[in-house]
């Protein structure tokens, strides 16, 4: 059997690894839309959850952003036109593209990565954590 890396100890896995859920989750839609954010220097990656029925509204930002759906099934929106999506189906939104989000009955819970970071999001972050004392 060939050998392995030493294993982390807890400090340095603490430091390098970051359970999403254990992120304070920020309220995108307010009472339908909530993401548990974080970045790094050059992306940032959003774990959002929609609740069944909610609707994520048409709008565009200079961000590039890859959706992969999680679980559940929506239509997203996009060029006019409605594209039903369901867990594992993946897209692409340009910067600028107008899209928008339908959720279905079932809610969706989505991981999306945008380039370059959304400091929007991280400002709320940090406004959330100062609110909780973290």
């Amino acid at each position: 059997m060939e050998k392995k890396e030493p294993l982390a100890t807890r400090e340095e896995h603490e430091k390098a690894i970051t359970h999403y859920e254990d992120i304070p989750a920020v309220e995108l839609v307010p009472g339908n839309v909530q993401a548990h954010i974080l970045s790094g220097e050059r992306a940032t990656a959003m774990f959002a959850t929609f609740k069944p029925n909610a609707i994520g509204p048409m709008h565009k930002h200079e961000h590039e952003q890859i959706m992969i759906i999680a679980d559940g099934e929506a239509e997203l929106v996009f060029g006019g036109k409605r594209y039903p999506v369901k867990k594992g189906d993946v897209t692409v939104f340009a910067s600028n593209q107008e899209h928008g989000t339908y959720a279905s009955d079932k809610g969706l819970k989505t991981i999306e990565i945008f380039i370059p970071v959304r400091q929007e999001y991280m400002d709320k972050l940090a406004a959330l954590k100062k609110s909780l004392g973290k």
